[in-house]
């Protein structure tokens, strides 16, 4: 194989395996709510995924702010950086105008 080749497959390879893994996921995101932030929150996650809709839940993640916003809703609520992904995920599959309903 000339170097272009193994370089492309490399390439490729290291796509494939990182994509997998920094993909979040609406079911973990759902699962996180339930375990660290419905108590605290004093809601289920349909009430609190519907406090925006899915462009406003898009602009507070894409500024950086989702965890600012977890917490202005949420005081007491505890969320780490490597939750973010899926929690974003979650209320935003189950915003105020996607006509989806979680079910806790």
């Amino acid at each position: 194989m000339n170097t272009v080749t193994k370089i492309a497959l490399a390439t490729l390879l290291g796509m494939t395996l990182f994509s997998s893994s920094a993909m979040a996921d609406v079911k973990k995101g759902q699962k996180i709510y339930l375990k660290k932030l419905k108590a605290p929150c004093n809601m289920g996650g349909d009430k609190f995924a519907q406090k925006h809709t899915q462009d406003e839940w898009e602009s507070i993640q894409q500024a950086g702010k989702f965890a600012d916003e977890v917490t202005k809703l949420c005081p007491k609520a505890k969320i780490t950086p490597k939750q973010i992904p899926d929690v974003y995920d979650f209320v935003y599959e189950y915003a105020s105008d996607s006509g989806n309903i979680p079910s806790c």
